[in-house]
């Protein structure tokens, strides 16, 4: 579709018209030569000659208006506009934290085959599938032991984000569990976000041990910035000792953050929860549509240069041939008996 940038511009047609007719040119006569028969000579020699006034012609006028109109539909800036694009913009930063804890490593979960396997693998697979559905969030992913640490920074590239999932391994970040630390690191992360909703899914299988930040203290500062905790307890609650579920803490995380609190037992458990998390956790997208311009100005330009020389060439041939006429001898002669002036070449 073409369009012009400054379409007001071609109000200016009309303009050489005024001025011509406002500022019209001015006659000046030089006389080289007086002689009493001048006007015999003159007219003579007009009758005689191949070289004729020169007038402006109705197709000069319509070719000058032309090259006009080209100028100004230049200086409008022609632009093409392109197909729209339209690109989605995420509303909502989600930021996992995971457990990779010692207590992770317990194989009392199945995988999708129906083998045995450890925690972090069944949480692997359920959280890898859960991230694929999140399309149009930005994801973010802590793992924590001893203490939390940033594995992944909130983007868009979900492969990514399931590709650092899949690459953290049990006691990587510590044999115990700093889950108000973790929490605490993601009130932090998302200081620098702008996004409408923020959220934090949060998956043990332990109690805090190590934190300097209580959990419930972290959670009632993550209110306080507009954060939402949803806790996922998995593993077997029976347990006793430093590896003890801490049913009652994460609940009142929950409680105080806005969340909502969840336990599995099992694979298909925790992948129920994280569908209903998907579920709760709506996802909305922010359409922005483009529609690139590309300027075209220099083709109207570059036709009004064509047309120019075109011009300048027809009058150049045209002023070689009146000269090679004009260069011919004239003679006048009177007749002595009619004396009538007689113009020959």
């Amino acid at each position: 579709m073409l369009v012009l940038a400054y379409p007001w511009l071609l109000v200016l047609l009309p303009l050489p018209l005024l001025i011509r007719l406002l500022l019209p040119p001015s006659k000046v006569e030089h006389t080289a030569l007086r002689v009493p028969f001048g006007d015999r000579i003159r007219q003579a020699a007009a009758a005689g000659s191949a070289v004729t006034k020169v007038t402006r012609s109705k197709g000069q006028v319509i070719f000058k208006t032309l090259l006009w109109l080209l100028v100004l539909l230049a200086l409008a800036r022609p632009q093409w506009l392109e197909p729209p694009v339209t690109r989605e913009m995420p509303t909502r930063d989600l930021l996992l934290l995971v457990d990779l804890s010692s207590s992770m490593s317990q194989e009392d979960f199945t995988d999708i085959s129906g083998k045995k396997v450890d925690r972090l693998t069944a949480v692997k697979e359920v959280l890898g599938d859960f991230l694929s559905k999140r399309q149009g969030d930005r994801v973010g992913l802590v793992v924590f032991g001893d203490a939390p640490f940033l594995q992944a920074p909130f983007t868009t590239d979900l492969n990514l984000s399931r590709q650092l999932l899949d690459e953290s391994a049990i006691g990587m970040a510590g044999p115990r569990t700093a889950f108000g630390d973790a929490i605490g690191l993601g009130v932090t992360l998302f200081a620098e976000s702008d996004m409408p909703a923020k959220t934090i899914i949060a998956l043990t299988d332990g109690n805090d041990t190590v934190s300097q930040v209580p959990p419930v203290e972290a959670a009632r500062v993550a209110i306080e910035k507009d954060i939402r905790i949803h806790t996922v307890a998995i593993g077997d609650p029976t347990t006793v000792g430093e590896d003890k579920l801490d049913e009652e803490t994460l609940r009142n995380v929950a409680a105080t953050a806005g969340g909502k609190y969840f336990f599995a037992a099992d694979r298909e458990q925790l992948r129920e929860i994280y569908d209903e998390l998907d579920s709760i956790e709506t996802r909305e997208v922010d359409s922005i549509s483009h529609r690139p311009r590309l300027d075209i100005y220099y083709w109207p330009l570059l036709l009004m240069l064509l047309l120019s020389l075109a011009e300048k060439g027809l009058m150049v041939l045209r002023r070689s041939r009146s000269e090679e006429v004009q260069q011919q001898p004239v003679k006048v002669r009177v007749d002595q008996l009619t004396g009538k002036l007689e113009v020959q070449r």
